[in-house]
């Protein structure tokens, strides 16, 4: 079973408040298992580490009550948690950082926030990179999603203009690994 870090819970958390308020965090608490409706009310812990099945659990029901219920909310909400998150407490690796530099950062720092898997990222000459998810213990296309809006809007953060992103391979399709490739401007 993998673990995710409360700071993934908490930017859809915060998410959920702006959005919706109060009524909106009871409303899928009521929706949810007790446990992840527990965690809703009461907030996540940052540093915590939670269940990678109730992130799951309460992205999926974010999609079905505040979207369209087709996953398409789930890139939003990674890029929210970008801006949530990397505007804040790596908010200076933006200001100094390259597109490049940000992504080798982001591939090291994927162990304090997933206790499975890895990210690396391949750079190519120019304004291109790929990111590969190998050996990450229970994929779900909920995760790919995130991680690609995330992936997005962290080059946005750091410089990159005219962003576009391409799914090219996902464990869930068969594939060895899951594949993104990015570029920009």
């Amino acid at each position: 079973m993998s673990n995710v870090k409360g700071s993934a819970f908490a930017a859809r958390i915060v998410w959920v408040r702006l959005h919706q308020g109060e009524a909106g965090i009871e409303r899928i608490a009521r929706q949810v298992s007790p446990a992840l409706g527990a965690l809703l009310r009461g907030g996540a812990v940052m540093s915590r580490w939670y269940p990678f099945e109730q992130f799951i659990e309460m992205n999926v029901a974010l999609d079905r009550i505040f979207g369209a219920g087709d996953l398409g909310l789930i890139k939003p909400l990674g890029r929210y948690a970008a801006d949530a998150h990397l505007t804040t407490i790596y908010r200076l690796f933006y200001k100094v950082g390259t597109v490049k530099w940000i992504l080798a950062r982001a591939s090291r720092l994927w162990g304090m926030h997933y206790d499975s898997g890895m990210m690396h990222v391949d750079n190519y000459p120019g304004r291109e990179a790929g990111l590969r998810i190998e050996g990450f213990g229970t994929p779900h296309r909920v995760h790919c999603l995130s991680v690609w809006g995330w992936a997005e809007r962290s080059v946005e953060l750091s410089g990159g203009a005219a962003v576009r992103s391409e799914e090219l391979a996902c464990r869930l399709r068969g594939d060895a690994h899951c594949r993104l490739m990015v570029s920009w401007e």
